[in-house]
């Protein structure tokens, strides 16, 4: 009977712990933003847009193991990523026609 020796490493939970922490923060200053609207509505949305990347950026890496994968795995990654975004931009783009109708 052969046994199959298992690469076993030892990880410290530190570095989530503060990825954890880092999205709390992140969220925390999302509702803050959100209740006290301090931006303009157009402005807003792009500031919580960036955050909702970064965040999503942070838990795609860490919490989804991302950062230990071939680079091929990224770059195909990314690359939906930016389809996805340019896609959204052009039905946000889209979405603006609406204040010519009237309609608020």
């Amino acid at each position: 009977m052969s046994h199959v020796a298992v690469a076993h490493h030892e990880e410290s939970r530190s570095p989530y712990y503060a990825v954890w922490i880092g999205l709390l923060f992140l969220t925390a200053v999302e509702v803050v933003l959100a209740y006290k609207q301090v931006f303009a509505p157009l402005h807003m949305l792009e500031v919580l847009m960036v955050l909702s990347i970064v965040k999503s950026a942070l838990i795609i890496g860490w919490f989804m193991h991302l950062k230990f994968e071939i680079s091929r795995m990224k770059w195909i990654l990314m690359i939906a990523l930016v389809a996805c975004l340019t896609l959204m931009f052009i039905f946000f783009a889209d979405a603006f026609r609406i204040l010519s109708l009237g309609a608020r």
